[in-house]
């Protein structure tokens, strides 16, 4: 019998970064699942950095982390929202990765005799690595960060022409994603940045088979005519990516423009006639909200707010299942060590402590944190957030007043939150973190029991520091339920305060398991308690 062939969709970006490659790739994986084909995502990132764990979310916003405890760009979080496939290490690459694999290899001995060089050895090692997802998909997304002109993409670029050589046409298509400015004064959208974001690939060899035009408006027929006959395409190729306001719709307007039609007929693959049913209901029920919550979110990389990407999805499906319109108040968590709770927070129906890391803005958490619990204002705290939360009960409930965390760098005796005892003699900062899937046992009869409805669950992790166990009898004595522990009873993965109206913090990262179908059990009950308080 002959063996099945995964075909392959490489999807580039031109004109400027930002555009939407890892939305746009999604949603392709949207478009063929809804036609009942299995689909895996990739992403190829050519930055030097082995992972973008070490990076401040400024430069690359959240990192997003998987099942096996990768630590991986935030497109892989479009594309476990959008898509029923699962995702680890494998499905992100990184120029660091492979040139650390490439250089490991020649100290070897596996290249003597051998010049080491871009071509072929780097890029036979990247086609290596997208040949080498284990899923078994009929279709394979593999989105190249970067900008087409950008040098570090370049032997990217080259794997994947490559690619297509060896496979041909009928098993593996370009998709580019480009930008078509629509110019005010001139009145008119203008394609020449698309004309030329072509001719950038066209000069290493990679002729688009579809383009995805992101603009603020459908563009005409005529628009369309003028960029097929300067990209040497059909005009049916030709999509709009327009602007919207819910991302969940984008998958239906690429249906309506004929995206899923198009790459069927180059893939030659028949399915099924599509179901979009769940995507048309959910924007529906969106477009239908009229009751508003308002979130605050106390943070210290507000500036950016995709650094808060994963965060923000998980609150907006909790909202719309809870039949909420969400509205997102980022407040600066150094604000509030200059100015009143009161002045910042009184118009918030929930206050959201999100992770992160380092001690700037700690003081301005810790207020945050003691004016929802003093005011009865339902929190959530996540990560940091929950450490942060220790610390405000340390210090005004059992007294400890100088309690803080290792983190903060002070010299004290009370540390209430203290560096893990496996971290503490680490001579590097990459990638050893506690990360991914670890079990939580949950106490019966808690808020947190009630949100799961099951006392066994398992949830991604990314943090080195704990509530220190040396502590954990006087928080519990003084009134803080630690309600969830982890199977060894050591580590506090959860608390809650039992006569707070929703007062619940956790140690996981429970935002990288919300989709729009299925809301995380913690955002929802947070949501749902909120939307009482508004």
């Amino acid at each position: 019998m002959r063996k099945k062939v995964t075909k392959y969709i490489f999807v580039t970006g031109g004109v400027m970064s930002s555009l939407g490659k890892g939305l746009a790739s999604a949603c392709i994986g949207a478009l063929l699942e809804a036609r009942g084909m299995r689909v895996s995502l990739q992403k190829l990132d050519p930055y030097l950095n082995i992972d973008p764990g070490t990076m401040n979310p400024y430069q690359h916003g959240e990192v997003f982390v998987t099942n096996d405890g990768a630590e991986t760009d935030l497109d892989l979080g479009h594309y476990e929202r959008f898509t029923n496939a699962s995702f680890s290490q494998e499905n992100n690459v990184t120029s660091g990765r492979v040139y650390d694999e490439v250089i490991s290899q020649e100290r070897k001995g596996e290249y003597l005799g051998q010049t080491v060089q871009v071509i072929p050895h780097i890029t036979d090692e990247i086609i290596k690595r997208i040949y080498s997802l284990k899923q078994k998909q009929d279709v394979s997304i593999v989105e190249i960060g970067g900008t087409v002109g950008d040098i570090e993409s370049l032997p990217f670029l080259e794997s994947i022409r490559q690619i297509r050589s060896q496979l041909g046409r009928e098993n593996a298509i370009f998709i580019h994603l480009t930008y078509v400015p629509y110019l005010t004064a001139a009145g008119e959208l203008k394609t020449k940045p698309t004309q030329h974001s072509v001719k950038d690939l066209l000069q290493i060899g990679i002729q688009p088979d579809i383009l995805l035009c992101r603009t603020d408006r459908f563009l005409s027929n005529d628009i369309k005519k003028k960029i097929a006959l300067f990209c040497n395409l059909n005009v049916e190729s030709v999509i709009t990516a327009k602007d919207v306001d819910i991302i969940y719709e984008i998958p239906l307007v690429l249906h309506k423009e004929g995206l899923d039609d198009i790459i069927l007929e180059n893939l030659k693959i028949w399915t099924k006639e599509p179901d979009f049913s769940k995507w048309e209901n959910i924007v529906s029920k969106i477009k239908k909200l009229k009751k508003e919550v308002t979130i605050g979110v106390v943070g210290k990389y507000i500036d950016l707010k995709d650094a808060y990407k994963s965060l923000h999805e998980a609150l907006y499906h909790a909202s719309f299942h809870n039949n909420v319109k969400l509205k997102i108040n980022y407040i600066d968590s150094e604000d509030l060590q200059k100015e009143t709770p009161k002045n910042l927070l009184s118009d918030c129906d929930g206050i959201l402590v999100p992770g992160g890391f380092g001690n700037r803005g700690f003081e301005g958490k810790i207020s945050a944190i003691k004016y929802a619990r003093e005011k009865n204002i339902p929190f959530f705290g996540i990560c940091l957030g929950l450490q942060m939360a220790v610390v405000e009960y340390a210090r005004n409930v059992c007294d400890l007043k100088n309690a803080n965390s290792r983190e903060s760098g002070r010299k004290i005796k009370d540390f209430v939150i203290d560096i893990m005892e496996d971290q503490k003699n680490l001579d590097s900062k990459g990638g050893n973190m506690r990360l991914g899937d670890y079990p939580c046992e949950i106490k019966k009869s808690t808020k947190v029991a009630e949100a799961y409805r099951k006392t066994k669950i398992i949830e991604r992790h990314r943090h080195r520091y704990e509530v220190n166990p040396k502590y954990h009898n006087i928080l519990s004595k003084k009134g803080l339920i630690l309600s969830g522990l982890s199977p060894d009873g050591k580590l506090a993965e959860t608390i809650e305060i039992k006569e707070h109206p929703w007062f619940v913090a956790c140690q996981f990262h429970p935002e990288f398991k919300s989709k729009p179908f299925q809301p995380h059990p913690l955002f929802l009950n947070f949501i749902k308690a909120s939307s009482k308080k508004s």
